[in-house]
């Protein structure tokens, strides 16, 4: 199976930069596109980004234009490039594969999450 692991993450003051790293281990092929995913305090777990396994992306509106994703396939590494992050970006960032099991099932597989803190 695939195993997530996220790093990163750390205290920031708004306005600035973090860039997160997703390091995948185990049955790499099977992976069918990538997220990320974040949950603040005492809200639902939302979607940041997706990349599909031919580089195609798409984000919500509320991180559009200030958030990036991208991977390095030779080392198995998806990335989140953070820029102009306000306070309420604060959260557990969260890595997501969403995984081919056999013909056309779909299964998901998570990381551990990193804690991204903005200061205002």
């Amino acid at each position: 199976q695939v195993q997530l692991v996220e790093s990163g993450g750390g205290l920031v003051q708004a306005g600035g930069s973090l860039r997160l790293s997703c390091v995948a281990s185990g049955s790499i092929s099977s992976i069918h596109f990538l997220r990320w995913y974040r949950q603040a305090p005492g809200k639902e777990r939302e979607l940041v980004a997706i990349i599909t396994d031919n580089g195609a992306t798409n984000y919500p509106d509320y991180v559009k234009g200030r958030f990036t994703i991208s991977r390095d396939s030779a080392t198995s590494t998806l990335y989140l490039q953070m820029n102009g992050l306000k306070s309420e970006d604060t959260g557990v960032y969260y890595c997501n594969a969403v995984l081919r099991v056999g013909a056309g099932s779909l299964s998901n597989r998570w990381g551990q999450g990193t804690q991204v803190t903005v200061s205002s």
